[in-house]
């Protein structure tokens, strides 16, 4: 992003606008959610999310950097324990609402987690978007016997940035806070336990 120096402020906020994902619309989706009807006979007894070694970390203080994880605002440490700390406890807040006697295990495996960075929210004038993608499953928690999925998950939220950033975060908002409402919105609504997320929207909560 050393280029972006050389540029007039105008290009800057272009190009920051281009490389930030950024547009009228963002889109949370996947194929089909679980039958209500299915769902109503699970209960949730477990959690397992899985964050592959393999996805790359940035933590470069640029605009957009190229990696599969971006996340700061937990402490300088493993990203990928961090991931699947949140995306598990989303995971467990969206199937909470499961209360039926068969108990089914959730195998999520992330494959994006790349949310904005500090200078992308205090640069942007406009909202970029938090890309957060991965494949999920429930099986029996007993017997491993696969019941839904596995299912390819983009859960895309705006990210909001400049003036309306720094009047959430004064409400006590963060990006932490934000995601992971998306998120358990994003797990009931696959389970079929909640209100279907997916389509287009162009603000928080859609």
């Amino acid at each position: 992003m050393s280029f972006m120096r050389h540029l007039p402020a105008v290009a800057v906020a272009l190009c920051a606008f281009a490389l930030a994902g950024c547009g009228s619309t963002f889109r949370t989706n996947y194929s089909e959610p679980v039958p209500a009807a299915t769902a109503a006979t699970w209960r949730l007894a477990d959690v397992a999310v899985s964050v592959p070694d393999s996805l790359k970390v940035s933590e470069s203080k640029t605009l957009f950097p190229n990696a599969d994880i971006v996340w700061r605002e937990d402490p300088a440490g493993d990203r990928h324990a961090q991931v699947a700390k949140i995306v598990g406890d989303a995971a467990r807040a969206g199937g909470a609402g499961l209360k039926g006697s068969r108990p089914v295990r959730l195998e999520v495996t992330v494959s994006r987690f790349h949310a904005l960075t500090f200078e992308a929210e205090t640069q942007l004038s406009t909202a970029g978007v938090h890309n957060i993608d991965f494949t999920i499953q429930a099986v029996d928690a007993a017997s491993g016997e696969v019941l839904a999925g596995p299912e390819a998950v983009e859960a895309a939220l705006p990210a909001l940035s400049g003036q309306e950033m720094a009047a959430a975060r004064a409400r006590g908002e963060t990006q932490k806070s934000q995601i992971s409402a998306h998120l358990r919105r994003v797990f009931a609504g696959w389970l079929g336990i909640g209100p279907d997320p997916r389509g287009s929207f162009n603000r928080l909560g859609g």
